[in-house]
């Protein structure tokens, strides 16, 4: 049998005062879902290991089976792998982020969701002035970057941006976990810095000011690490073939290290504008000829580090309505069955505005199984459910 997971990244969230006590997925309008829950099985899942930041890497790793403590690596060695980088004996790689502070603040994670080709200026322009032999800066997306340094030791305190927007950001800057890595400290802190001097002037941040937008001044890495010993699906668990659909590097990442084919969408932005549509029609596309699909839609986890309520309703919606609808309906008429799963990675609650560790809901919906009592898809109805709390590779395996 065939199998899709469709992931709407940060999805889940925490009862909210102004929408009644209820979780934006409880608000929502999202009867797609609903019907899965109601003709399949639901429950929770822990994808948070314990003693793991609760990021995005780490949560899809563990939806995919992965033992975080044996292969997690950090973001940057995913990025690598999603721009095909390939990663060298002693080079660490680590995620940079173009982000936007004022003064001492870190105003925002994302340099106003500055695009990819303003980015790439920037990137090439960072290379130039701040790059050696030893230090290589390398384009991503949107304000998605890689920074690889050879000779570096990993073992750093850092801090992710999306964690703490409008915080002081100097009490933020990296720190060595032991005294060996103190110069790896030293030498990113001072590349933080120096990036600050060099960008604020640049010309594409001037027209990004002149146009009310929040400038790419500063560069921010973190989640440092070397290239990981991560097994394929197929050698895991069978799966002959498989594809990954998503516009985010790190999600790409881990599929190219999964062994899944990664599939293009034009359109395919990672915010509420993203093409739900096209990525929906492309996973029909992949299923024709694929055992597996890992669809993946980062709307919804944007939404939340805004801490905007209606647009994370309205990333639910569109998700539930442009991407699942299709794919139901669509798969209803086809005589190889085709099982579903949908889920969150991990919460963002708008109260927060950034990841929490909470266990998430889960639907899989197997044609012909037999359902459980849940009828309606969300953090507190799946406790109802067939599933308690699954944890570590349980989820893939009862998937597949």
């Amino acid at each position: 049998m065939k199998t899709i997971i469709i992931l709407g990244d940060g999805m889940a969230d925490e009862p909210i005062e102004a929408l009644g006590g209820k979780t934006p997925l409880q608000y929502a309008h999202t009867p797609y879902m609903d019907k899965l829950a109601t003709l399949g099985v639901t429950g929770r899942l822990k994808t948070v290991a314990d003693g793991f930041h609760p990021g995005s890497e780490v949560a899809n790793m563990a939806i995919l089976g992965y033992d975080l403590p044996t292969v997690y690596e950090g973001r940057g060695v995913l990025e690598a792998a999603s721009i095909g980088y390939n990663l060298q004996p002693g080079e660490m790689a680590m995620r940079c982020n173009l982000i936007c502070v004022e003064g001492d603040i870190l105003k925002n994670h994302s340099a106003g969701h500055i695009t990819t080709e303003e980015a790439d200026e920037l990137i090439r322009f960072l290379n130039e002035k701040l790059g050696s032999e030893r230090i290589h800066f390398y384009t991503g997306v949107s304000y998605r970057h890689l920074l690889v340094i050879k000779g570096a030791d990993k073992r750093l305190d850092c801090t992710p941006p999306h964690d703490v927007p409008l915080q002081p950001f100097h009490p933020l800057l990296i720190k060595p976990e032991v005294a060996e890595a103190q110069e790896t400290a030293d030498l990113l802190n001072e590349l933080i810095l120096k990036s600050q001097e060099i960008l604020e002037s640049h010309p594409i941040n001037q027209k990004r000011i002149a146009a009310g937008k929040d400038p790419a001044n500063s560069i921010w890495p973190w989640s440092p690490g070397y290239r990981p010993a991560m097994h394929t699906l197929q050698e895991m668990y069978g799966i002959k073939q498989g594809a990954v659909i998503s516009a985010v590097d790190l999600i790409r990442g881990i599929g190219v290290y999964a062994g899944l084919k990664v599939i293009d969408v034009k359109g395919a932005t990672g915010l509420y504008d993203t093409n739900y549509e096209g990525k929906a029609q492309a996973a029909l596309e992949a299923l024709k000829t694929n055992d597996f699909v890992y669809l993946h839609v980062e709307a919804s986890d944007e939404a939340g580090h805004e801490g905007d309520v209606d647009l994370k309703i309205q990333t639910i919606e569109n998700l539930d309505k442009r991407a699942i609808g299709i794919l139901f309906e669509e798969l209803q008429k086809w005589e190889e069955p085709v099982t579903i799963a949908v889920l969150p990675d991990h919460p963002t609650p708008c109260a927060v505005r950034t990841h929490t560790n909470t266990p998430i809901p889960f639907v899989i919906y197997k044609p012909g199984q037999q359902p459980d009592p849940v009828t309606r898809f969300d953090e507190y109805a799946v406790q109802e459910g067939k599933y308690s709390i699954l944890e570590k590779d349980e989820f893939i395996k009862e998937l597949l």
